[in-house]
């Protein structure tokens, strides 16, 4: 059972995501030669006034 962990500055749409885990599991599927519907995606999205590049805080760009 492949455990993919995906962590996101929050800020994306609904259908954006659904997008992303759709694309996700089918290049997993493909290439690790597994069923879809065995492949697990967790999504943490992180607030942008929590986290940082290069010393700035995303909420700030």
């Amino acid at each position: 059972m492949p455990l993919v962990h995906i962590e996101l500055v929050a800020g994306r749409s609904q259908e954006q995501l659904k997008g992303l885990v759709k694309d996700v599991t089918a290049a997993i599927a493909k290439n690790v030669n597994v069923p879809e519907e065995r492949i697990h995606i967790v999504l943490d999205e992180m607030q942008p006034d929590r986290y940082s590049v290069g010393g700035i805080l995303k909420s700030d760009q």
